[in-house]
């Protein structure tokens, strides 16, 4: 592979290597919001958690409560937002700072069109000083600690073979960490900006971990405290542990969402450094959990009591369903929560215990849990 640029960026090359390995349910649109991020957080409890991506457009000129509420429980979080505007950046990072948010994620990875059109997402990154002066603003507004999810490279670009599109990753890497970035998330595959859509997108362009981990290997050498985390591809906890060494962190997107069981074996996974990477939803802890999205259910029946909003359990089943992935009855438990009719009529305290005990009985009796209702 190849070196890192000399002379590019070495205001930071004193500080201390990274500390501890992160693992991170990626920020997904439409999927990662305050009640995902909450039943995420009963799962784990070292998990980092992101909000859905936020643009600058929506918090400066939108409604502020509802792209940044969340459960204090949810910690720690970090706010995803989206743009390129310095200023518009800063004030959303005032807004991120006020609002309890642990940290800021810029992103520089999204393919999308509509992105592409704000002049945000994977685009950026043919604009490593723009993206510095963005992040160089978010810190000094916020005194937060700023990250940027990237891409390998864009397009065409072939950073496995080609060493100037290598230097392409490793310059847009070396500018945001010298303007303050403190983590780098590598989506290990290019954007295709024109031709493939957001789907094709995650899939088609080819992985390339060999890469991403030898860009952290060479932004290190300048910024050592730099945490470079991997994204893109990872399935399971024994493919995280399988790349263990080579990266500081690892976030997990539509695998983590669509079979959370895994975020089971998280903590054990950062505990043992790597060792543990199986996990059991047993039958005490399918109790636990059900208990606990009961009692988080309640909690949110309360807040549009008090808020005088409509009521509606779907907005946390529908992030649940993959719950009980492989388990005998488990396709009888999905259509219990994706019934929109019989979620509709839940409208106490009492009837949200009563739907979740009557789902878990499509799994079994095993599956029954004992709740009392304030």
């Amino acid at each position: 592979m190849y070196g890192y640029v000399n002379g590019i960026l070495k205001s930071m090359s004193a500080r201390k290597p990274p500390a501890s390995k992160r693992l991170a349910v990626a920020p997904m649109m439409d999927w990662t919001d305050r009640h995902c991020r909450s039943f995420h957080r009963q799962l784990s409890k070292k998990a980092v958690l992101y909000s859905e991506m936020v643009t600058t457009g929506a918090l400066l000129h939108g409604d502020v409560p509802r792209h940044l509420d969340y459960s204090a429980a949810e910690h720690p979080l970090v706010l995803q937002l989206g743009g390129s505007e310095p200023d518009d950046l800063a004030r959303c990072a005032v807004l991120a700072k006020q609002w309890g948010y642990a940290e800021i994620d810029l992103n520089c990875g999204c393919p999308s069109e509509r992105v592409q059109r704000g002049s945000f997402g994977a685009c950026l990154m043919a604009e490593p000083e723009l993206v510095a002066q963005c992040v160089r603003a978010m810190s000094q507004a916020s005194h937060l600690p700023i990250s940027v999810k990237q891409r390998l490279g864009l397009n065409q670009m072939d950073a496995s073979a080609s060493p100037q599109d290598y230097q392409f990753a490793l310059n847009f890497i070396l500018a945001v960490a010298d303007a303050g970035a403190q983590q780098i998330t590598i989506h290990a595959r290019n954007a295709v900006l024109k031709g493939l859509s957001p789907k094709e997108n995650r899939t088609k362009p080819q992985l390339h971990y060999a890469v991403a981990a030898q860009l952290r290997r060479d932004a290190q050498q300048q910024f050592p405290a730099l945490k470079v985390l991997l994204n893109g591809g990872l399935e399971n906890n024994a493919q995280i542990a399988g790349h263990w060494q080579d990266f500081d962190g690892f976030m997990v997107g539509r695998s983590a969402y669509h079979f959370p069981a895994m975020l089971l074996g998280w903590d054990d996974l950062l505990e043992s450094a790597g060792a543990a990477a199986g996990y059991l939803l047993s039958e005490t802890e399918w109790h636990r959990i059900q208990i606990g999205l009961v009692r988080q259910a309640q909690t949110w029946f309360d807040w549009c009591t008090q808020a005088g909003k409509p009521f509606y359990l779907g907005v946390l089943t529908r992030h649940i369903i993959g719950l009980a992935h492989g388990r005998a009855g488990s396709r009888y438990w999905r259509q219990r929560l994706s019934d929109h009719h019989a979620l509709a009529r839940v409208q106490s305290k009492t009837a949200i215990t009563d739907f979740f005990l009557e789902a878990s009985l499509e799994l079994g009796d095993w599956a029954a849990f004992e709740f009392e209702n304030a």
